[in-house]
């Protein structure tokens, strides 16, 4: 690192958990995020202003006057834009050092494939469980980190998916079919913060994953109810019957692996 970057990260090269090595292995990272909305504006703030390398956006909507209520990191000057265009202004407006790379369309299948591929993590920021089974099934193959997050009404959810080590859960099981879980914010609403929650804690988990800092939630699912400040913590094991992470039953060996 060059001496403006030893300013700046100085208060992670600090914490003995990160240290010089480990900012140097954020800043060395290659992180997508799938969502630019409430969860993805804190997320793509926190993982700049930490110095994560290289962040790809992938968002194909514009900056809705709605959206402003939660999602922080657009402004009522982005109304009518990209969503990925406003994201990459704000981020480098934060951290002119790092490399942001645009995704604007819809992702097909193909191309969701070739972008996971090319990410250390990927962090799935969207309300669509479609798009969330996708994401986790593409991960899965690629055998790439997944911290996935959700949010609505007072409430949020947090998982992060470990696609190499033996017997570790994945989206699918917990939720089977869309079905199961097909609220989102614009049916029901959602309380700003509650995304800020979410979304802050799934950079943390994403920086914990690069830098190899304790344990991450890999196994766990972890559930917010704002209205009662609850937290909860719970194990989660593979579904013997999932129909994504069946075919990888046994087949990973371990991080190194």
């Amino acid at each position: 690192m060059n001496d403006d970057q030893l300013l700046r990260y100085a208060r992670h090269v600090m914490l003995p958990d990160i240290d010089i090595e480990g900012q140097e292995k954020l800043l060395a990272a290659r992180v997508l995020i799938v969502g630019l909305g409430g969860l993805g504006s804190p997320v793509a703030l926190y993982l700049a202003a930490s110095g994560v390398g290289s962040l790809t956006l992938a968002d194909f909507d514009l900056v809705d006057l709605s959206n402003l209520q939660r999602q922080i990191i657009h402004t009522t000057a982005s109304i009518g834009e990209p969503k990925t265009v406003s994201a990459k202004r704000q981020l480098h407006e934060i951290n002119p050092g790092i490399e942001i790379r645009l995704v604007e369309q819809r992702m097909s299948l193909e191309t969701l494939e070739s972008e996971v591929a090319l990410a250390d993590i990927v962090v799935d920021c969207t309300d669509n469980f479609e798009v969330r089974f996708a994401i986790n099934d593409a991960c899965l193959r690629q055998r790439t980190h997944l911290v996935s997050g959700a949010a609505v009404r007072l409430e949020g959810q947090l998982m992060v998916i470990d696609a190499v080590s033996k017997n570790m859960p994945c989206y699918r099981c917990l939720y089977q079919s869309a079905s199961e879980g097909a609220l989102n914010c614009s049916d029901t609403g959602i309380a700003a913060p509650v995304v800020g929650a979410i979304g802050a804690l799934q950079a943390l988990e994403t920086l914990k994953l690069i830098v190899g800092i304790g344990e991450s939630l890999a196994g766990y699912l972890l559930t917010f109810d704002a209205r009662y400040m609850d937290w909860r913590k719970l194990k989660l094991p593979q579904n013997p019957d999932c129909e994504a992470c069946a075919d990888f039953r046994g087949g990973f060996t371990d991080a190194n692996g």
